[in-house]
């Protein structure tokens, strides 16, 4: 049966960069949950990437694993050229990103790009590729996973908030280029969300100074705007930038 137009291909295809992260796994479960064949990205650490992949096989949903370094341009190009070589890649969610915290005056040129090459760069270097498929398809959904910090800013992290905020108006750009094209582009902005980490790191009183809704945000209420974001009842949002942050923005 032909596919209708705005319809979501039959073989859906989503890769999601750092994937296997604490928001990243949360995406993952959810999209391959609906229906999605999902590539799990992973920087360095394919052994989390991989034990992913086994719980989502374990579920009787699909996926597989990828590593390729976003910060090397021709790694990346060539493991994105095979990726799109087959089936389109119809969900790109660029959730990988990295911080290295330090004050503008004392930080070093390889801190502030080494952030850029995989926040913002990293995003050019999954997306661009990806996009003519999608063209094609006459469907297809970006999503960049960015940060409060890109819309608050926050000491220590004029690299993080620059690279960050970037994504936003790349998202906005690149939205109005495809929007009669069935291709939507949104970006997703969490604020403080429970990880091992921040379980450690910031204490009840900060919390409920900083965070209106006095609490910390689950992996999988990112995960379940995003869902919402690359399904087909969202098809005319596009070029959004919606902080899941808990009234902090």
């Amino acid at each position: 049966m032909k596919r209708r137009p705005g319809a979501r291909p039959e073989v859906c295809q989503a890769l999601v960069t750092g994937g296997a992260g604490g928001i990243g796994a949360a995406i993952s479960r959810r999209l391959a949950a609906d229906g999605m064949h999902v590539i799990v990205h992973a920087g360095h650490n394919l052994a989390a990437a991989e034990k992913l992949v086994a719980e989502i096989h374990a579920a009787g949903d699909s996926a597989r694993s990828v590593q390729f370094d976003l910060a090397d341009a021709d790694q990346t190009a060539g493991v994105m050229a095979d990726l799109t070589a087959g089936s389109p890649l119809a969900v790109v969610v660029h959730n990988a990103g990295i911080h290295d915290d330090a004050p503008m005056v004392g930080m070093t040129p390889h801190q502030w790009q080494r952030v850029m090459d995989i926040n913002l760069n990293g995003f050019f270097r999954v997306v661009q590729p990806a996009l003519l498929g999608m063209v094609r398809m006459r469907w297809g959904r970006v999503i960049a996973v960015s940060s409060v910090a890109a819309r608050l800013g926050n000491r220590g992290q004029t690299n993080y908030a620059a690279s960050k905020s970037g994504l936003h108006g790349a998202a906005k750009s690149l939205a109005r280029e495809l929007g009669s094209r069935g291709v939507t582009v949104n970006v997703v902005a969490p604020g403080v969300i429970e990880s091992g980490m921040s379980r450690d790191t910031v204490d009840e009183g900060t919390l409920r100074s900083i965070v209106p809704m006095a609490r910390m945000g689950k992996p999988d209420e990112v995960a379940a705007l995003v869902a919402f974001l690359v399904s087909e009842e969202a098809g005319y949002i596009s070029g959004q930038v919606i902080g899941v942050d808990g009234a902090m923005t």
